[in-house]
């Protein structure tokens, strides 16, 4: 893929986030600062109860900071309300979960749709983009089903159509191979980065696989409260 812009697509600065466990005050995330670069691919490493997930959560607003910033290219984050942060994340990031998170009762089509009817604007273009991303990712047969009719990596290949539908500028996937055997994991990220890399968006992907790590441009390691870089391979 070309390399990364000099403009950051996100700037973290002295973030903090602590959760109370009875009497003890745990602090997941303890200060640290970074930044991501448009078009960059990273991966974020750490053991279980690192804070990898609350990590994911404050970049994308869904929680937010005890102090600090997240700042996804001119906007501030962590200074807008629980609604702008809503709107704000329909709009310009797509998530990808490890349990695919797809609506029991829409079609695959129907749950496609779904973030662009969120944000409004659904029309035949939209409705021609979704059908194109179904084949490409190779389900283009599959668009009246319903998710129970699907195998586990068919629905994560839908969640990935999904999560890029809108052309989000950021994409966030947590742990998106984690249900899946070795085989079918590999291809869908290979797939998950060839749609990154064509959409031009940023990818950050929890994962506790070195193989896939190896395969980003940086690896960010969480741990003890810190965001930490190392070397990628």
């Amino acid at each position: 893929m070309p390399p990364a812009t000099s403009a950051p697509a996100i700037e973290v600065r002295d973030l903090h986030k602590s959760f109370r466990e009875g009497e003890r005050e745990h602090h997941v995330i303890a200060g640290p600062s970074f930044r991501v670069g448009q078009g960059e691919r990273v991966a974020v490493l750490g053991p279980s109860g690192s804070g990898k997930s609350t990590l994911l959560n404050l970049l994308s607003g869904i929680d937010l900071p005890d102090r600090g910033t997240v700042r996804i290219a001119d906007v501030e984050l962590t200074g807008l309300s629980e609604r702008d942060r809503t709107l704000f994340r329909r709009k310009h990031i797509g998530f990808v979960f490890q349990f695919f998170n797809l609506l029991p009762t829409l079609t695959v089509l129907e749950n496609l749709l779904l973030p662009i009817e969120l944000n409004g604007r659904v029309g035949a273009e939209e409705a021609d983009r979704a059908r194109a991303l179904l084949g490409e990712v190779g389900l283009d047969d599959r668009a009246e089903a319903f998710p129970d009719r699907l195998s586990g990596g068919e629905q994560q290949r839908v969640a990935l159509a999904r999560a890029l539908v809108h052309r989000p500028s950021l994409l966030l996937a947590d742990e998106p191979t984690g249900n899946l055997d070795e085989d079918t994991g590999a291809r869908v990220v290979a797939l998950l980065e060839e749609l990154v890399a064509r959409e031009k968006s940023t990818l950050i992907m929890v994962t506790h696989s070195r193989d896939l790590a190896a395969r980003m441009d940086r690896v960010l390691r969480v741990g003890h409260g810190t965001v930490v870089e190392e070397p990628a391979t």
